[in-house]
């Protein structure tokens, strides 16, 4: 209905020069063999890799599964384009990110795929009108498309639960700024 472009005229021009190909996911057309690194053959679910004929339909499926996590973050080109399998990664696994969204500090990257992350807060303490310092530590499923060290700030969002301990999932990467102590007080 064009009554509801002449009430609200910006959203058209915003709808106007927005461009299709920006909106649109870049997708991976030819197949690169995924990383072999486990007793199993990996693959993603979701593609079937012995495509014996070459179609000639107009929409060609791609060879690599990719997804728009949604809540305005964006793929990391690793998943697009890598070779990795992960099927708890949020961008080409089958993990959705809902609940909480936390940004804080690495500072453990010694199990596989998965990182411990520090949350500093303050506490207030009615009594004595005044704040004290806590921290939690979370673990949380870092997917390969993100080269994680220890030091480095990434933003972790809340999915089901992925093991006993781990309920987080990073979607986002921020490379270390300084070194500091592990145990430095920092809010973000």
């Amino acid at each position: 209905d064009g009554s509801f472009l002449l009430k609200y005229p910006f959203l058209f021009n915003r709808c106007r020069n927005r461009s299709l190909e920006s909106t649109m996911a870049r997708l991976a057309r030819e197949y690169k063999e995924c990383d072999q690194y486990e007793k199993a053959y990996q693959a993603q679910d979701a593609i079937f890799v012995a495509r014996k004929r070459a179609t000639n339909a107009k929409k060609v499926k791609p060879m690599r599964w990719v997804k728009n996590v949604g809540l305005g973050i964006k793929t990391p080109d690793a998943a697009i384009e890598g070779t990795y399998v992960d099927k708890k990664c949020p961008f080409t696994g089958n993990v959705s990110i809902r609940g909480k969204i936390i940004k804080g500090l690495v500072i453990s990257t010694k199990m596989k795929r998965t990182i411990v992350v520090r949350r500093d807060y303050l506490h207030y303490i009615t009594k004595y009108r005044r704040f004290e310092k806590r921290h939690k530590n979370i673990h949380a499923h870092c997917s390969p498309a993100f080269p994680v060290k220890e030091g480095d700030i990434v933003t972790i969002g809340q999915c089901r639960p992925l093991a006993k301990t781990v309920k987080f999932n990073v979607v986002a990467h921020e490379a270390q700024r300084e070194t500091a102590g592990r145990k430095r007080f920092r809010m973000f």
